[in-house]
């Protein structure tokens, strides 16, 4: 029986086919994976202190270690794109209308302090996404999901970065592998609120294809055609994921010094989600 945050028999199953397998034959032997990721949900889950993290999951520095090795070399994006080509060709994840929006994370004061030097995460922002904005210090994460609420894309930028400047950065890190072609990166449709009513954003969406479901501004002139208010109302579903993902307390409130690590906090939730929508 597996404790709470923990991954059930059936979830691991899974995981462990997309992990990748140790060539070497030499060296101290590895770790179970099973308590490392494990260990990683229950900070994410708890937002507890790595020092704090039980027991049960073998030393903290070790399950960090690990959580830095998968950060580093994609084995979170691996995860993730496996977990898409899983989803997709069951239609769960819907092809027809995305949501887009953003939302401030509040950084506490061990977020502060990150080395000047990026020599050693080369990934890394200059600005570690970390600045001031109207709630203080903190970063702003931009998020994509699907008409079901599903995440399949996320960007982590400085708290006071508007959400209408990364549309195009976060909708072209999307990739959903298909059994034959190029992978999926378009909807039919993008429903995002007045925040991204901007004419340079209209046409971009245009330029790819997407039909536009943002209502105007008062000051803005309105459309040729009448405003989809059906799809537009579907747009709570991206509300419900950020709700979600800040009640995962590693995200609702920022601990992590750089950015990447930030970032990789966010794909682990989405893992997590991706699970248990499938089980």
């Amino acid at each position: 029986m597996s404790r709470r945050y923990e991954l059930a028999d059936e979830q691991w199953e899974l995981i462990e086919l997309i992990l990748p397998k140790r060539t070497a034959q030499t060296g101290r032997k590895p770790r179970d994976p099973r308590p490392m990721l494990n260990g990683m949900v229950w900070i994410l889950r708890s937002g507890a202190p790595w020092r704090d993290l039980p027991e049960r999951y073998g030393p903290w520095q070790t399950v960090y270690d690990y959580y830095r090795h998968w950060r580093n070399n994609g084995t979170f994006d691996r995860f993730l794109s496996a977990l898409h080509v899983r989803l997709d060709p069951n239609g769960r994840i819907d092809g027809d209308l995305w949501c887009i929006d953003g939302s401030s994370v509040r950084a506490a004061r061990a977020a502060a302090g990150a080395a000047k030097s990026l020599t050693p995460h080369p990934q890394e922002p200059a600005d570690h996404a970390w600045g001031r904005s109207r709630g203080g210090w903190g970063s702003k994460f931009h998020l994509v999901t699907d008409g079901r609420g599903l995440p399949p894309a996320v960007e982590v930028t400085l708290g006071q970065r508007h959400e209408s400047t990364q549309v195009e950065a976060v909708m072209d890190t999307i990739a959903i592998p298909q059994p034959v072609g190029r992978p999926r990166k378009r909807p039919k449709r993008l429903a995002g609120d007045k925040g991204y009513s901007y004419s340079t954003i209209r046409r971009w969406l245009r330029a790819h294809g997407i039909t536009v479901v943002i209502p105007r501004k008062s000051n803005q002139r309105k459309g040729r055609g009448p405003f989809d208010k059906k799809n537009y109302r579907r747009r709570s579903v991206i509300e419900q994921c950020v709700g979600w993902l800040k009640e995962c307390r590693r995200i609702g409130i920022r601990f992590e010094k750089l950015a990447i690590s930030f970032l990789a906090m966010f794909k682990l939730a989405m893992i997590q989600r991706y699970l248990t929508l499938m089980f």
